[in-house]
């Protein structure tokens, strides 16, 4: 009888005889691949942490005990475990999210999937335990050796490490890589310490042999026994935990559900701070993610479970073309440098990194380490193009700020998955990045609309060697190439229609274009005179858009980023300051965050469809009666 539609919460886990786990764990497995296959999702990571999380579930008793997992896109198996098996919606509207979410159950915590955050969640949710004095709880955060990579980790480890009498267990989860491999001096620290237990068995083994061999045999293992601490320091260096004062429990395989629990059992009982190092790998149990060495099953579409392949092929993307350009200006440029936070593939530097493997530099989860390098780079001569997905900009805006501008810096971001994104919901949105960077003195902001403009805007960054650059573009595959019908100071323009009603400036930013050539078409057949312009670098303001905006009854701008701060904001101060009356409206993203669903679905819900905006420019134009 199958085990996994008994499951509807942790009590009925932890109610389980041991010999009934490991086909629990398969049943598990098995659903994960049908499930996500037909709906996309995160299969790799979910596949990889089915014993762990069942171990954790056993050992601990949530939601009195809190688990927290970094970053979240590993709790599919949380999620079947504590009650939520219909994965038919996942990352649809109405359905599942494919993070934790506390609407969705009292065993969800932390709902921002950005990395690195859970240790310092996990540290105030310890101390909070201990000052209301709740010393029957536990806290257990779940960190990829990936999301050890990042600074917040540390700084988070450090204080974890003072409060001694804390329960709080952290588990790493290592597997070896995030998106791409771990990379850096933490990872050569877990390789070795994954050989611990090679070391814990030649250690035994020579015990049993030489006491067995006599006299000399027991000079031979007093000597073995005097090497014991210099050879456990050289390859079982779990120092670098317990000289911070946490107590360090493994390596422990992973997928071994009985020695996962043993080894949280002997943690949750020490009292303290501790750490549990489990081996695991992302994508157990299904054959195409074993053998998949660039890792295409962390983040799947819908795909053939069979094989692992796309049900539909995508489409040539805004990705690829950057990757493309990218190699073009490198073999160009020799000074021009590629830097990533942990994602040389999803945001297109492999190729990059291939040819010019020494002018590729992958600094883990550690967006703020990525910029300031970036500026020293800068100082000493070279140009970096930092490319990263624009949510996991904000992390890093201090550093763009200070390191790079105040500096002058000649240094290129690239911000993959600007503006709407979807089905990952509020955090991954790239929906901040021209409203923050409107605040960043003498930075330059482009925004392509096809791949002719997004090609011609990173050549004419890397050329800017006195002030920060950005390109930003959108997740998805490439729309139509938009040409322009002329050019004016540098603005583009893409239409224009003749009328005699209110004449009105359709201002389209970046992908936005497209939408706004259907808007100036329907205002034309409502027999307004539109113009439709791309300024292409948006942020500073072009004087041209402003005397543009001064020609005109009427200005509308439609932006895939926030309203508040956003391109229209700007353009309406900057009209305001050059005398220029015209009324600008503002057509964008409230200020609020976003629940997940598709791209389509949340245009149609923000009013940011072509018909949406004429209708609302028709209303201002000539009167609510229309």
């Amino acid at each position: 009888m199958a085990i996994l539609p008994r499951i509807s919460s942790p009590a009925d886990v932890r109610a389980l005889r041991p010999a009934q786990l490991e086909g629990l764990a398969q049943e598990i497995r098995d659903f994960l691949v049908a499930s996500v296959s037909r709906t996309g999702g995160h299969l790799g990571p979910n596949l990889g942490v089915v014993e762990l999380t069942l171990a954790m579930h056993r050992a601990f008793e949530s939601p009195r005990d809190t688990m927290i997992f970094d970053t979240g896109h590993q709790t599919y198996v949380h999620k079947m475990l504590t009650g939520r098996s219909d994965f038919a919606g996942l990352r649809q509207r109405g359905g599942l999210s494919g993070y934790p979410c506390r609407e969705e159950s009292v065993h969800d915590v932390v709902e921002n999937s950005h990395a690195s955050t859970a240790l310092s969640w996990a540290d105030g949710i310890a101390k909070a335990n201990e000052l209301r004095g709740h010393v029957d709880r536990h806290v257990v955060a779940v960190i990829g050796d990936g999301a050890l990579t990042g600074g917040m980790a540390w700084e988070a480890l450090n204080n974890i490490a003072a409060g001694q009498d804390r329960r709080l267990v952290v588990v790493v989860n290592d597997n070896g890589r995030s998106y791409d491999p771990t990379i850096g001096g933490l990872a050569h620290h877990l390789d070795t310490l994954r050989t611990t237990r090679g070391y814990e068995n030649f250690l035994a083994w020579g015990k049993r042999t030489l006491r067995r061999s006599g006299p000399p045999g027991r000079l031979a293992y007093e000597a073995l026994h005097g090497l014991k601490k210099g050879l456990k320091d050289v390859v079982a260096p779990q120092g670098l935990f317990e000289d911070l004062g946490i107590k360090y429990v493994g390596p422990v395989d992973g997928h071994d559900v009985t020695a996962v629990e043993q080894s949280l059992r002997r943690a949750k009982a020490f009292g303290g701070p501790v750490i549990v190092h489990v081996i695991t790998e992302k994508g157990r149990g299904y054959v195409p993610a074993e053998q998949d060495v660039a890792d295409r099953f962390h983040a799947v579409g819908k795909i053939h479970p069979e094989t692992g392949l796309p049900v539909a092929p995508s489409r040539f993307g805004w990705t690829s073309v950057f990757a493309d350009e990218m190699v073009r200006i490198g073999r160009r440029r020799p000074d021009v440098v590629g830097i990533t936070a942990a994602m040389l593939q999803p945001v297109g530097l492999a190729p990059f990194a291939a040819e010019f493997p020494a002018r590729a530099f992958d600094v883990g989860i550690a967006e703020q380490h990525a910029v300031t390098s970036a500026a020293g780079m800068a100082f000493a001569g070279l140009h970096p193009v930092v490319a990263v997905y624009a949510t996991f900009l904000n992390r890093a805006f201090d550093q763009v700020l200070l390191d790079v501008a105040l500096h002058r810096a000649g240094v290129t971001f690239v911000l993959d998955r600007a503006g709407l994104t979807g089905d990952d919901g509020a955090s991954h949105n790239g929906m901040w990045d021209m409203s923050l960077m409107r605040m960043v003195p003498g930075l330059h902001l482009a925004a392509p609309r096809d791949e002719p403009t997004l090609r011609s805007a990173l050549r004419e960054a890397v050329d800017v060697d006195d002030a920060p650059t950005v390109v930003r573009y959108p997740k998805g595959p490439l729309p139509d190439a938009l040409e322009a019908v002329d050019t004016v100071d540098g603005v583009d323009v893409l239409a224009r229609h003749a009328g005699d009603g209110a004449s009105v400036l359709v201002v389209g930013i970046g992908p936005m274009a497209h939408l706004a050539v259907e808007v100036g078409r329907m205002l034309d057949a409502e027999g307004l005179p539109t113009t439709v312009v791309d300024p292409r670098w948006v942020l500073p303001v072009p004087a041209a858009l402003v005397k543009l905006a001064g020609e005109h009854d009427h200005v509308v701008v439609v932006e895939d980023g926030l309203v508040e701060g956003g391109v229209g904001a700007v353009l309406g101060q900057r009209c305001a300051e050059a005398g220029v009356g015209v009324p600008v409206q503002a057509v964008g993203i409230p200020l609020t965050f976003l629940d997940h669903a598709t791209r389509a679905q949340l245009l149609e819900t923000l009013r940011l469809r072509a018909e949406d905006v004429a209708h609302d420019v028709l209303a201002l134009v000539r009167g609510p009666a229309v």
